[in-house]
């Protein structure tokens, strides 16, 4: 599958198409947020061209625009200010400049060779994080990393991984579930939480703390969650069982080998309790760290308690047919926080890292 990453794509040629679209530019601040005029992409063999009709706000637009995923970065997001701007990815350079938005609602406006035109019109959500040489490798490319995201009025993305829903939902509220609710899932399935599990997710009150905690709930596990005391009662309006504030001192309080689960996407300074948590045999899950990557652990505990530390990053196959069987049966429910012209994406994403908000941010591109 081929993606186009040339720099000079954003150039407009005479008689070219064109689309408004959010360009970063480079590594800092809302400052590499370019709002213009850009052509408009035509899909490729297999690829449908959607038009967009919402699209996400998440942490790793956020992070990698930040250069947060780079290896120097050693503390949560407002510590890279220092990042160069070679060094802003985790594995490889950021193929800046490029669209990012990693949660797509949108419409299949024109198809590729070898798409059947019966899917123009569709409406689906985009599985951003795509393993396009089969899950029996870990091997993943993310749409708004690896190629342009859904932050424009149209975006190419292969046709497999667009996939229709049907459900009374606005495509506000669709645009939430991609990233968030996939991320969770995917942890969620990892971790085979079942019924009668007892499970600890920090950062509840975040878009995949709270959608955790109705994946959790939906299995028939038990949760205690952790937010801030702002948002403890939200967080309890999302079935949470038990909700302790922020800071709390959890070992104190729960018990050591009180949980049979932690999904956790906090880390930093938190993290050295969650192994006294479980139990023996537990497993901890995280997909991000957002209180910073850099923690200290008692071997001890991972080894004579036989715990499994699980990382999430590369979506499993259920995950995301998963989630749309699940908004269509009504089993889950979105969380739109807010929603912001594709303009004011500088605003969105700053009220975002201001994090006094439940739920979600979504930007909607103009018609």
């Amino acid at each position: 599958m081929q993606f186009n990453k040339d720099p000079n794509r954003f150039a407009i040629t005479p008689g070219s198409r064109t689309m408004k679209a959010v360009v970063t530019l480079g590594n800092g601040g809302v400052d590499m947020l370019s709002y213009r005029d850009v052509p408009i992409p035509t899909p490729g063999p297999g690829q449908v061209l959607l038009k967009v009709a919402a699209a996400g706000v998440n942490n790793t637009e956020i992070n990698t625009r930040l250069g947060w995923y780079s290896s120097s970065v050693t503390g949560a997001t407002e510590d890279t200010q220092d990042v160069e701007a070679s060094d802003g990815g985790w594995n490889e350079e950021t193929p800046f400049p490029f669209i990012q938005g990693t949660d797509c609602c949108g419409h299949v406006a024109e198809v590729g060779p070898g798409v059947s035109e019966t899917r123009i019109g569709e409406r689906v959500l985009v599985r951003a994080c795509m393993r396009l040489d089969g899950y029996d490798t870990m091997d993943n490319i993310w749409m708004a990393s690896d190629f342009d995201g859904a932050f424009a009025q149209y975006v190419v993305v292969p046709a497999s991984e667009a996939m229709a829903v049907t459900c009374d939902w606005s495509d506000a509220e669709l645009a939430t579930i991609p990233c968030a609710y996939a991320t969770s899932e995917n942890m969620v399935h990892r971790a085979g939480v079942k019924r009668g599990d007892t499970v600890l997710i920090t950062g509840a009150s975040g878009g995949v703390g709270s959608a955790t905690v109705q994946l959790v709930k939906r299995r028939g596990a038990r949760v205690i969650a952790i937010a801030g005391a702002s948002k403890m009662d939200q967080v309890r309006e999302l079935g949470a069982d038990v909700v302790l504030e922020r800071g709390t001192n959890l070992v104190s309080d729960l018990g050591k080998e009180s949980v049979d689960v932690v999904i956790d996407n906090v880390a930093g300074d938190g993290f050295p309790p969650m192994l006294e948590l479980l139990k023996r045999g537990g497993k901890y899950a995280s997909s991000g760290a957002i209180g910073g990557p850099i923690v200290e652990m008692d071997m001890r505990n991972l080894y004579l308690k036989d715990i499994t530390l699980i990382g999430c990053t590369a979506w499993d196959e259920p995950v995301f047919a998963n989630l749309i069987g699940y908004i269509e049966r009504g089993e889950i429910r979105p969380l739109l926080a807010r929603t912001f012209p594709l303009h004011e994406i500088a605003a969105a994403q700053t009220e975002f890292m201001k994090k006094t908000h439940v739920g979600n941010f979504v930007l909607i591109p103009e018609a």
